[in-house]
């Protein structure tokens, strides 16, 4: 099969091979971005949430930001990894240079999560949380439900570029665009049949991560090009520091949108923003948020700059009343 993958790769036409690999890349992080959009939706249009539950939402998306940098680290690094490994005919290098991501993905996201759990109000408090009381209260109940779904979230985040070297982003894909797909479904019963709140939202954000974690863990009983044995599982340092150091630039890339985020976040809560004085004006940045997101790869970058903005708004929208 990595023969034929790799003679495909060799004599099929650029543009043919663009639209094979791209665009299904293309669609995965558009499906990514998908979690924070739904919700932040939702809630604005749950009358006991409100421009509240939006400035909680806003809040906690950094720390969704920074459990993404780290799978995308583990992730890309091991996909450029295997892709090395399979030109320079290393076989078995590519296969426990996948065993060795899976295992550092699933440890460190075990250890960000206790993390989130003990520092929750620190945290909470850096990113502005502490603003007013129900804010603050919102922002501790989301974050404490969006915690728990962590480590599925970083681990099918993590796995989607490795199933993509394995040869099929069709399935990659589709992995994560069927717990998107269950997201958009759960989160309107479970904010307004089932009035959970912003539980409600977390736990319809983690279902859809569960299913994808779900898919993604049955693909690697299967993988094509790099199959697995318990051996790959084996941890060894040359190859963790190899990944990482080919990840390390998609993790700045993505923890330096958490860094202006703070800084936006929590300039706005200190010295105010435009004066907008009704929670309804923020009804248009919704819908630039998902028509200009969805129409270019640049999810994360206009996510986090867009729900900067959202959050300074509803400061002021907050204050005002």
């Amino acid at each position: 099969m990595s023969v034929e993958t790799n003679n495909y790769l060799e004599t099929e036409s650029l543009g043919k091979l663009m639209r094979k690999y791209a665009i299904p890349c293309i669609i995965s992080m558009l499906v990514a971005a998908l979690y924070n959009i739904v919700d932040q939706i939702f809630i604005a249009n749950a009358s006991y949430l409100g421009s509240y539950g939006n400035a909680a939402n806003t809040v906690v998306f950094p720390m969704t930001v920074v459990a993404i940098a780290i799978a995308v680290m583990i992730g890309n690094g091991c996909c450029a990894f295997v892709s090395l490994s399979l030109g320079s005919k290393k076989k078995e290098d590519a296969a426990n240079g996948v065993g060795n991501a899976i295992v550092s993905v699933v440890v460190t996201s075990l250890v960000l999560t206790a993390i989130y759990l003990i520092f929750q109000t620190p945290i909470l408090r850096l990113f502005g949380a502490d603003v007013n009381e129900e804010t603050f209260r919102l922002s501790k109940e989301y974050f404490f439900w969006i915690t728990l779904g962590i480590p599925f979230y970083m681990f099918g985040q993590a796995m989607n570029p490795i199933i993509r070297s394995d040869g099929n982003q069709g399935y990659a894909m589709a992995m994560l665009l069927v717990g998107a797909i269950f997201n958009i479904v759960f989160d309107p019963i479970c904010i307004f049949v089932l009035k959970w709140g912003m539980m409600g939202a977390a736990v319809a954000t983690i279902g859809g991560q569960i299913l994808s974690a779900a898919l993604a863990l049955a693909y690697l009983f299967r993988m094509r090009i790099t199959p697995l044995n318990k051996q790959c599982f084996t941890l060894q340092k040359r190859l963790i520091g190899r990944i990482l150091s080919l990840g390390v630039s998609d993790f700045l890339s993505q923890f330096s949108i958490v860094l202006s985020m703070a800084a936006t976040i929590n300039m706005a809560v200190k010295y105010g923003a435009l004066p907008l004085q009704n929670s309804s004006f923020l009804h248009p940045f919704f819908r630039f948020h998902n028509f200009f997101s969805m129409r270019c790869g640049y999810v994360i970058p206009i996510s986090a700059l867009t729900s900067a903005f959202l959050f300074a708004t509803i400061i002021v929208a907050q204050t005002k009343t």
